[in-house]
């Protein structure tokens, strides 16, 4: 039976291209003319003034951490609906997450949540060194009100835009609306280069200290020579010529992802136990995620179990980083009295097949067997998306 992914590298005709070019010039290492070229073609696609293509969108993050000098006893807020890699680098710096709840307009962070965390702040007397905000399944936050708490109390944005590349928010491209942005080109992401990231800001002095950082920090000398402690972070040639021949068809990568959550709403809009996640300005749908209303007798775990059985992929709402136990005790901010969106969103959230080089078929065979855990006596030749 044929495997249906989750989101699964979609390699194109134009990689090849690019690769062979490095295999032909001999320029396999890290560094070369497909890491520049990528550098600046991706610039150009999302309007940004530097980037620097490092190994991982997590070495990105960590990175950026490092240019805004957040050190150890440092706090850093993060939104909690998450995953770990967007907070595992504050831990790198030994520094203190705080934790931020979504809201259910967007899924991202709570603007409520946020003030209140720096109401806390304030009281304390601890502001945060730096807000890291994700943008959730490919979908912006709201970042008019978010940035106007942030600039109040001079606070940096990290904008984890590790799932959202090529969303837009108000006309910008997302991962240039904070002081610093970040993209990850891993397998599952809607373009890839195997494993990769980016790091992207508009602040050359930012950029110019993080590819000191990336290249292990060596100083400016004929012998090799080192004042602090650098990293081995900089993108290979290889991966950048695949990167390249992907982002050729990125605006295609998001229609196709667009017409899967698409298909997936019109497919269940008479099933009231069924909501689509909301959609916030201009996303780049990286994947379909439904969620199941308080109180139904069907589970997220009877619908993945299904679409399990018939050999397709498909995975919870990510868990709460607050939730997690490697990040016991450290504090979480919410706007509700009682429990968290975000862990709401995690008890009742499914992420649908979303991979782009899904068929119709693929996609009504999904939808007929999650509308099979609703409807019963199901008509199976009169499903069509």
């Amino acid at each position: 039976m044929k495997r249906i992914y989750l989101a699964s590298p979609h390699i194109g005709d134009e990689e090849m291209k690019y690769i062979q070019q490095a295999f032909d010039t001999n320029w396999v290492a890290p560094l070369g003319p497909n890491v520049e070229g990528f550098e600046n073609e991706l610039k150009e696609y999302v309007n940004v003034k530097n980037a620097t293509a490092l190994s991982s969108g997590t070495s990105a993050i960590h990175l950026a951490l490092k240019v805004l000098g957040v050190k150890e006893g440092d706090v850093v807020f993060c939104s909690s609906l998450t995953f770990s890699a967007t907070v595992n680098p504050v831990i790198y710096e030994k520094a203190i997450p705080v934790f931020i709840d979504s809201d259910y307009k967007t899924w991202n962070m709570s603007p409520k949540a946020l003030q209140n965390a720096f109401d806390d702040a304030v009281k304390n007397n601890k502001l945060p060194k730096a807000v890291i905000v994700v943008n959730l399944y490919g979908q912006s936050a709201d970042y008019d009100e978010i940035l106007k708490i942030c600039n109040k109390y001079n606070v940096p944005v990290i904008e984890d835009a590790a799932e959202s590349l090529g969303t837009t928010y108000k006309d910008r491209q997302t991962g240039t609306i904070g002081e610093i942005g970040i993209f990850s080109f891993n397998g599952n992401k809607i373009i890839t280069t195997s494993g990769g990231g980016m790091m992207v800001s508009n602040n050359e002095e930012y950029t110019k200290n993080a590819l000191f950082l990336a290249t292990q920090a060596r100083e400016a000398k004929r012998h090799y020579e080192h004042k602090e402690i650098g990293y081995n972070y900089r993108m290979s040639n290889i991966c950048a010529g695949i990167g390249r021949g992907q982002l050729k068809v990125l605006d295609e990568r998001i229609s196709k992802k667009k017409y899967i959550y698409e298909s997936y709403k019109k497919a269940f809009e008479n099933i009231d136990d069924i909501d689509m996640m909301p959609i916030y300005e201009s996303p780049n749908y990286w994947l379909s995620v439904m969620t199941i209303k308080e109180g139904s007798s069907i589970k997220p775990i009877d619908i993945m179990e299904k679409l399990e059985k018939e050999n397709i992929e498909s995975r919870p709402v990510w868990k709460p980083m607050h939730m997690q136990p490697v990040f016991k005790g450290y504090n979480f901010f919410s706007d509700l009295d009682e429990g968290s969106v975000s862990e709401d969103l995690f008890n009742r959230g499914v992420c649908l097949p979303s991979d782009t080089k899904m068929t119709d078929e693929d996609l009504n065979r999904v939808i007929d067997l999650v509308k099979c855990c609703f409807v019963k006596n199901l008509n199976k030749e009169s499903i069509t998306v």
